[in-house]
């Protein structure tokens, strides 16, 4: 899997620009605010459909225009084929085309061209709130499996409504008549949500269990341990146990859901803990033990990637190796022998014989060269 070719029309800083890769490592080199990381998130995105940086599409379009385009040529799934996608200012939705037909939906590329991004806001990843490991597990989780995407909107937009209605009810108390309506709802689907994020931690750690132990030797003994509901003892249960269990947990905390107006429990809580030789990471880890494990739990996911597609995804490093000593660096580059890689960097000459090199300068090419 690779992207051959990829054309940027009022995106970000890019004004016009088409770029040819090398299939194997692609070193972007600029100073600061260039246009390295936009770069990155127009790859990410053209798989995609998702920016790991703006929440509106309309915040990646070019300063004072109506428009922007990405289209990529990629060969995947053994065979040449193309992604376009056109993001508008305004109001107005997005377009998204393959290989020359109109698509509904992001879900409508899966697998075309997954992609795993590595920045280095992700080394710290483990010491932050759970929100960011959420974030992390269902990006990784909505590429893989475009049914968990599906539940997972419509769960947060049952969360919403049902937010609404605590807050609305000290004073419209006849909106808690629908409430158990949408408390069975958001039961179900945090039960689908329970279930495939179960499988994916499991695989996720066993994964990350090997990476972390050629990382250090064996030294640590890496274990990740996925933390949902209390009541939930299994989550490996079937749909019907975790919809019965996450009800009773619900039906403890509606007192205390009404007198906060806030929903206290459930998956969007969720969270995964990871310990090395017994010791909680989170609490007691060190910045290089922490940076390690961050580093296997990414090419984990890779990992986890390439064997639900047959294909390497192709990996994004944002100015990571730069923030890792020389022991990382050379780890982390030797995990990546195969597949298609983008490594931006500030330095010129950082990294030799890597592939191909790429200056970029204020949204432009300005020359390339292969090393």
């Amino acid at each position: 899997m690779q992207l051959n070719e990829l054309y940027l029309r009022s995106f970000r800083n890019y004004e016009e620009q088409r770029l040819t890769f090398d299939p194997g490592v692609n070193l972007i080199v600029g100073q600061n605010a260039q246009g390295k990381t936009n770069l990155l998130e127009a790859i990410s995105y053209l798989g995609s459909g998702k920016s790991f940086r703006a929440t509106k599409n309309s915040e990646m379009v070019r300063f004072t225009q109506d428009f922007g385009e990405l289209e990529g040529k990629i060969f995947s799934q053994e065979r040449e084929q193309t992604l376009r996608w056109v993001l508008f200012s305004g109001c107005r939705p997005r377009q998204l085309w393959r290989n020359g037909a109109k698509k509904k939906t992001a879900a409508d590329i899966a697998g075309v061209l997954p992609t795993v991004l590595f920045c280095p806001e992700d080394l710290m990843i483990l010491k932050t709130g759970g929100a960011q490991r959420r974030r992390f597990a269902d990006n990784a989780l909505c590429q893989l499996r475009p049914n968990y995407e599906a539940a997972l909107t419509e769960y947060n937009r049952i969360l919403e409504q049902k937010g609404r209605i605590l807050k609305d009810h000290f004073e419209n108390p006849a909106v808690l008549e629908i409430l158990p309506e949408f408390n069975a709802r958001l039961c179900q689907v945090g039960a689908l949500l329970i279930s495939y994020r179960a499988r994916f931690f499991q695989a996720l750690g066993d994964s990350a269990a090997d990476y972390h132990g050629s990382f250090t030797g064996g030294r640590e003994d890496f274990r990740l341990e996925y933390r949902t509901v209390s009541n939930i003892s299994d989550p490996f249960s079937p749909i019907s146990k975790l919809t019965e269990d996450l009800n009773e947990h619900l039906s403890r905390h509606y007192r205390a859901e009404l007198e906060t107006a806030q929903c206290l429990t459930g998956p969007h809580k969720d969270d995964f803990e990871i310990t090395l030789s017994g010791v909680n990471l989170k609490a007691y880890g060190s910045q290089g033990q922490t940076r390690t494990a961050a580093i296997s739990l990414k090419l984990a996911q890779r990992e986890l990637m390439k064997r639900e597609w047959g294909e390497e995804p192709v990996l994004l490093l944002d100015d990571v190796l730069s923030e890792l000593d020389a022991g990382r660096q050379d780890f982390v580059l030797n995990q990546i022998v195969s597949g298609q890689v983008f490594i931006t960097c500030c330095e010129p000459g950082r990294f030799t014989k890597l592939g191909k090199t790429m200056e970029i300068s204020q949204g432009q090419l300005m020359k390339q060269h292969d090393d």
